[in-house]
C-alpha cells in the first residue's frame, strides 16, 4: 500500500529524534525504498520555507525522490478540487497574494493518481471516538472524503504498520 504524507505529518516526525528513535527512521527508510511512502513537490516547497528542526531538513534533502512532481492527472484533478463548493478554501488569500506554496490539493491529488492513502495531521476532529473531518472544513480530510480516497493521521498509519517500539 502507498501513502503520500502531507507536510504537516512529516513536520511531526521531527519529535522522533533520529538518534533515539533510529529504529522508527529504520523503518520510515524501508517504506522510502519501497516506494510506499511518497509525497508530492509542492509538500518539499513548503517544508523548505519552514522552521524544521536539522535532522529533518537532512533526511527531506537526501529523500528529494519521494517527493513527486505531479502529472497532468493531478494537476486536472487539483483544478477539480478548487472548483468544488468549499474547498476553494485550501488555498490562502495570504498564500495567494504571496505566492506560497500550497501543497493540499496536490497531496490529495497524488494519492488519488496512487490511489493511496494520504497521511495527515489537519483537519481531524479529535472529540469523537474515531478520527472524523471537522465539518465543512476546507481540510484535507474534508476532501479526501469527498472524493472517496482514504485518508489517516500519522498515529494510525504506524499502528496499521504494526510498529512496537
Amino acid at each position: 500500500m502507498k501513502y503520500v504524507f502531507d507536510t504537516c505529518s512529516i513536520r511531526a516526525l521531527q519529535h522522533f529524534y533520529p538518534a533515539i528513535f533510529g529504529s522508527i527512521w529504520q523503518k520510515i527508510d524501508e517504506l522510502v525504498e519501497h516506494e510506499e511512502m511518497i509525497s508530492t513537490k509542492e509538500v518539499f516547497n513548503e517544508l523548505k520555507r519552514q522552521d524544521i528542526s536539522k535532522e529533518l531538513q537532512e533526511w527531506v534533502k537526501n529523500k528529494k525522490s519521494i517527493f513527486k512532481k505531479p502529472t497532468a492527472e493531478e494537476t486536472e484533478f487539483v483544478s477539480e478540487i478548487l472548483r468544488t463548493q468549499n474547498f476553494a478554501g485550501l488555498i490562502g488569500k495570504k498564500q495567494q497574494l504571496k505566492g506560497q506554496p500550497v501543497a493540499d490539493p496536490f497531496v490529495v491529488a497524488c494519492a488519488k493518481q496512487y490511489n493511496a492513502t494520504v497521511v495527515t495531521e489537519e483537519g481531524w476532529d479529535h472529540d469523537k471516538d474515531e478520527l472524523e473531518p471537522k465539518p465543512k472544513a476546507a481540510k484535507i480530510p474534508n476532501v479526501c472524503q469527498h472524493f472517496g480516497i482514504r485518508c489517516i493521521d500519522l498515529e494510525t498509519f504506524m499502528n496499521e504498520q504494526g510498529w512496537r517500539f
